[in-house]
């Protein structure tokens, strides 16, 4: 196995890892795949795929980083995350109100919503659902109706996908 695959294979590993737990970074994922693709077309030499791999483990590790220089959990910037991407015109003052409207719903959800099999019930998903859009109803004034909308949908997606119940999600898996 050569060293370009070896890497591959590291940065392919860590990166459904981190997609796992925050979907945002799907961006990487396929910046990953077109890479491949090119060289396995040909299109690249070994010395510029092998290069490409670096950049893209580098901008891993960063990104990985990325938690703690944002000051969020890594469950809390995934709700960031989806709250602010695609990139929004934001002010440092409303970024930090975001952070502490994701904060605030995370720690709210997982005390009082995220009960035992709260999925398979109606009235429990309702609460749920009714919890975010009234936390993000605290977004800074920048987000339009539509936005809006389109956040409460995809924070209760992310919830019902990651969020099992009684402090079990993918993020107590990942610590």
């Amino acid at each position: 196995m050569t060293e370009a695959e070896k890497l591959r294979g590291r940065v392919n590993s860590k990166l459904k890892e981190m997609v796992r737990l925050n979907k945002s970074r799907t961006d990487y994922q396929e910046r990953l795949q077109r890479l491949i693709e090119e060289y396995n077309s040909g299109s690249l030499n070994i010395a510029l795929y092998f290069e490409a791999l670096l950049k893209i483990a580098q901008e891993l590790t960063e990104e990985d980083q990325r938690s703690i220089s944002e000051g969020l959990s890594e469950e809390e910037l995934a709700v960031f995350d989806l709250l602010t991407k695609p990139q929004m015109s934001l002010t440092d003052k409303e970024k930090g109100e975001i952070k502490k409207i994701a904060r605030n719903l995370l720690e709210n959800l997982k005390k009082e919503k995220l009960v035992l099999d709260w999925r398979k019930r109606q009235q429990a998903r309702a609460s749920v659902r009714v919890a975010v859009e009234e936390k993000l109803d605290e977004l800074p004034e920048v987000y339009t109706e539509e936005a809006y909308w389109s956040k409460c949908d995809a924070v209760y997606q992310h919830i019902y996908d990651h969020y099992y119940g009684q402090g079990k999600s993918v993020y107590a898996e990942a610590g």
